[in-house]
């Protein structure tokens, strides 16, 4: 394994859930990290972490590549993780234009930032399960088409060409991971289901599930979604790693409902009931992912069942919310 410790590491989108566990793992492996924030926010995720005087934090927009030309030169970046993103699927729905401005264009000047910057030797780009869209065949592997088709789908097909092609084209040394949906503490988009559901049986209020609450997805524990980022970079130098795109998941799908039974259940409330609309539209019934090639490859497995990671992430909202 690599060893991070001195690496110049940048991220973007570690004011987000993800990138913060990842700009903490780097500081603990006591590598120099500076990140990139667009807006200051008040309980912006590293901040959770206590991360503010253990790294650089740059302000600005994600598109102006002379900015991040800058910060590559300046602090001699090495190794570069783009996480950031609008990455909610109801906004992206509701304004796509701002969607693709950061997802697509956003990426586009991201990897041109790179390929300009000599001291560059890797780079992860995070694209999505939802790059694949609809699929006739399950789980999906990295060869199946990207056919996503809504503007947070689209958006990230979009940035995970971009990305590959930097590196057909230009020599560019990175790698795409598309993974499948991550939770975990930090997660303040209360929009999403796990930690909304936590948050309502913990204070003891209705959760609404706007599906049937029969689509099936992955979820993966975010210290499994760290280590996915982690052992990527650390092995991209390798010819079967560079310039391919890697799935990180389970592959082991639940339902919603089932999923919801079972937080209410380790939350100690197993009696709770969901409120169920069986109103949501443009969702895909069963979406879940084949992991072998990173198994294969990068010798990574998950590390956490689904009810040890749920249990890790109960346990953070608990101190969190205070209950």
């Amino acid at each position: 394994m690599l060893n991070w410790e001195g690496k110049n590491i940048f991220i973007t989108g570690a004011d987000g859930f993800i990138g913060a566990w990842l700009a903490k793992r780097f500081v603990e492996k006591k590598a120099n990290v500076v990140i990139l924030i667009r807006d200051i926010k008040g309980e912006a995720a590293y901040k959770l972490f206590n991360l503010e005087g253990k790294i650089i934090q740059v302000q600005g927009d994600l598109r102006d590549q002379a900015l991040l030309e800058r910060v590559l030169n300046e602090y001699s970046i090495d190794s570069c993780f783009h996480l950031a993103a609008q990455a909610l699927v109801q906004i992206a729905t509701r304004s796509p234009l701002s969607t693709f401005a950061s997802n697509i264009e956003g990426t586009w000047k991201f990897l041109e930032a790179c390929r300009n910057t000599e001291t560059i030797e890797r780079v992860v780009v995070a694209s999505s399960d939802k790059a694949y869209g609809g699929q006739k065949e399950l789980p999906y592997t990295e060869e199946s088409p990207l056919l996503g088709l809504y503007p947070y789908d689209a958006s990230k097909a979009c940035a995970d060409i971009l990305a590959r092609s930097y590196f057909v084209s230009y020599g560019l040394p990175v790698a795409v991971t598309r993974n499948a949906n991550t939770y975990g503490g930090g997660d303040l988009n209360f929009s999403r289901i796990i930690p909304d559901a936590m948050r309502c049986i913990l204070q003891e209020k209705k959760f609404v599930i706007r599906s049937d609450g029969t689509p099936e997805r992955d979820y993966m524990y975010v210290e499994d979604a760290v280590d996915g980022y982690i052992t990527l970079a650390g092995q991209i130098e390798k010819e079967d790693v560079k310039g391919g795109a890697f799935n990180f998941g389970t592959g082991r799908p639940i339902s919603v409902l089932d999923l919801f039974k079972t937080i209410a259940r380790l939350c100690g409330r197993p009696d709770v009931e969901p409120e169920i609309l069986g109103q949501a539209k443009n969702e895909i019934d069963r979406q879940y992912l084949a992991i072998d090639k990173a198994k294969e490859r990068l010798e990574w497995v998950p590390r956490y069942t689904l009810e040890e990671g749920l249990k890790q992430t109960i346990a953070w909202y608990r101190n969190y919310l205070r209950v």
